[in-house]
């Protein structure tokens, strides 16, 4: 299947919702573009019904597109780098756009467009949370995790002295008792965490700078191994790490990072557009800050998962940001 496959039935119409929620969800749009988006829905029914249908799709479409432009780029330089400054020959262009085809192929399996199938990794996981939901599991004796919202875990293979499981993306509280007979061993990314009595709480997301993996010990101690790094981390203690850069340990809260097993977000001087990108885990649609500098300004509060529209009246109080609801659970700040 490629991307011309993809795109089959969809209308001009709706080709022109779509353009509207990603120029407002890129980061550049402008309170004009926001009263030109008001005329171009009012123009029909069908106008706003498409906008609608969009903005539903948007929170499934929008990290397989970054992904996507993101290794787009990355070809297309490895491709000038790689090629003579002479003109491209026909034969090139074509292998070129076969090449293409086939990446859209492969990549639509790996990273299917508005979630119309399970992804390949997904396929892979034993255990899924859909957005907002919490779920608890029993993995062996002695051994529970809790999965928080969008979370996808596999099991792997395990032996008489390890259970292993993978975080393939997501979000896990895990727990080990001095009742289990065997150690507990999650993958996540590149790095294995393993832990023989304690608690701990590991996130695997998407952030500015790419996927990275945050490991959290909130009880206990635990061993983290990344080829041949070996690093220990105690209560307190947090680990990061992405790709092939080099590991962080920082002191933190345990009570602020476990918050979410209470059923509240609590957030302490951070900035609005990060904990804006967290509120989106946890609700349907999409919040989106129009103004950067709105979105470098400082938020502090707890804040109830089961309520999360709550921060939009406490940010159009503290701030004076204009709250802006639209259809398909898509809210603009400006």
């Amino acid at each position: 299947m490629t991307v011309t496959d993809l795109n089959q039935g969809i209308d001009p119409l709706e080709r022109e919702a779509i353009a509207w929620v990603r120029r407002l969800t890129s980061g550049e749009a402008t309170a004009a573009d926001a009263a030109a988006l008001d005329v171009w829905r009012g123009q029909s029914a069908a106008h706003a019904a498409a906008f609608s249908s969009a903005s539903r799709l948007w929170s499934d479409l929008e990290p397989a597109g970054r992904n996507w432009r993101q290794r787009d780029a990355m070809a297309r330089r490895a491709a000038r780098a790689s090629q003579p400054h002479s003109a491209m020959s026909r034969r090139i262009l074509l292998g070129g756009g076969l090449a293409a085809a086939s990446a859209a192929a492969i990549y639509a399996v790996a990273h299917p467009p508005m979630g119309l199938w399970p992804s390949w990794t997904e396929m892979r996981a034993d255990y899924r949370t859909k957005t907002g939901e919490q779920r608890d599991i029993m993995l062996a004796a002695g051994m529970s995790v809790r999965m928080n919202t969008q979370t996808s875990i596999a099991i792997r293979h395990s032996d008489e002295n390890t259970e292993r499981v993978e975080l393939v993306g997501g979000e896990a509280s895990f727990s080990t008792s001095a009742g289990g007979a065997r150690a507990l061993a999650v993958l996540a990314a590149d790095g294995w965490i393993t832990a023989d009595m304690a608690q701990f709480d590991v996130r695997f997301l998407d952030g500015r700078t790419g996927r990275s993996v945050c490991v959290t010990c909130l009880k206990g101690t635990l061993k983290v191994e990344r080829g041949r790094d070996v690093t220990t981390i105690t209560t307190g203690q947090q680990l990061r790490y992405r790709g092939g850069d080099s590991e962080r340990v920082d002191a933190v809260d345990p009570e602020l990072i476990s918050a979410w097993q209470r059923g509240v977000l609590i957030f302490r001087f951070t900035p609005l557009q990060d904990a804006v990108s967290e509120i989106n885990r946890y609700r349907p649609g999409l919040i989106v800050v129009v103004n950067p500098q709105l979105g470098r300004l400082p938020v502090s509060g707890r804040f109830r998962i089961d309520d999360l529209n709550e921060i939009l009246a406490r940010i159009e109080e503290a701030f004076g940001a204009k709250v802006r609801s639209l259809p398909g659970g898509l809210v603009l700040l400006s």
